[in-house]
């Protein structure tokens, strides 16, 4: 069962009691379209209630994030189509429901995921190489940003303009989340993805589950080498991208453990069950809200 307000951390409703006494901020949001958008943009219309100014930048063609009159929206223009991204995730939907053999299966949603990149890493450079819409960025002097690590665009824009930074996510492929918060990983107790094991592994099982690791260097290639070279050459001096993620303030993982299986976390890891596409019955979603608000103006007060 999903943890109802009640069920929040103390320290959670002690910054609660406080949010009244910090001063309304700004919030810049890079969020990844799709599910990820349907659960943060709740907590978007909380913290513009509560007075904070909530800016959201998104490429004009996406699939569900458009423009709202609930907050600021700036929408930047992309070279590729609404058919073209439409087109691309009726084939990775597909895809996911497909029969066939494991490496059959990874080696379909590898590309149907190789597409989106794509995508992901076209909208990330026409925003850092529009001009008009940097400026306007490094001159709003933001408290802070909101963003989901996955496509790591905002991470980038977050050590550009020297932000703390607050991620919403739910996994970042190739195990990236472990790497930058220096979580304990070890394959005889952590399940691979697509292996459908549980934290109860036989002895084969946990082998099987060790050679899966091989497949996270393919996957980091593919995925963030291209946002690393973009990172490079944007902020003029070599970076990689998980040393960008080791910057992150706090890390709201949407993760439900009693769906889940458990795993070691850092400190600035918090687990924020029942957010997904923020659904009204899903009571942890006022937890979630919750810890949104209270980092914000703690980055207000600090600032």
């Amino acid at each position: 069962m999903a943890l109802g307000l009640s069920a929040c951390p103390p320290a959670v409703l002690l910054l609660l009691s406080l949010l009244g006494l910090a001063a309304a901020g700004k919030l810049l949001v890079v969020s990844v379209d799709g599910s990820p958008w349907f659960s943060i943009r709740e907590g978007l219309h909380m913290l513009q209630q509560k007075g904070h100014e909530v800016v959201v930048v998104a490429p004009e063609v996406s699939l569900h994030v458009k423009p709202s009159e609930n907050f600021v929206m700036k929408m930047y223009p992309v070279t590729y189509t609404q058919e073209d991204m439409d087109n691309a995730f009726k084939a990775f939907f597909n895809i996911t429901f497909e029969d066939g053999s494991f490496f059959e299966r990874l080696f379909k949603v590898v590309e149907g995921m190789k597409r989106f990149t794509d995508f992901w890493f076209s909208g990330c450079r026409h925003l850092l190489q529009n001009k008009e819409l940097m400026r306007y960025l490094e001159e709003s002097k933001f408290d802070a940003i909101l963003t989901d690590p996955v496509v790591p665009c905002g991470v980038i824009l977050a050590e550009h303009l020297s932000l703390p930074s607050v991620y919403f996510f739910r996994g970042i492929p190739c195990g990236l989340d472990f790497e930058a918060t220096q979580c304990p990983n070890p394959p005889s107790y952590v399940p691979r993805t697509f292996t459908h094991f549980t934290d109860q592994m036989t002895f084969f099982q946990r082998v099987k589950n060790l050679l899966f690791d091989t497949q996270n260097l393919f996957l980091c290639n593919f995925a963030y080498d291209p946002f690393s070279k973009l990172a490079s050459e944007f902020l003029q001096r070599e970076v990689a991208v998980q040393d960008l993620l080791r910057k992150g303030s706090v890390w709201l993982l949407r993760s439900e453990f009693v769906l889940d299986y458990p795993r070691p976390l850092m400190p600035n890891i918090i687990p924020i069950g029942g957010a997904n596409c923020a659904h009204k019955e899903l009571t942890q979603v006022g937890c979630t809200l919750i810890l949104i608000c209270a980092v914000m103006d703690f980055c207000v007060q600090e600032a």
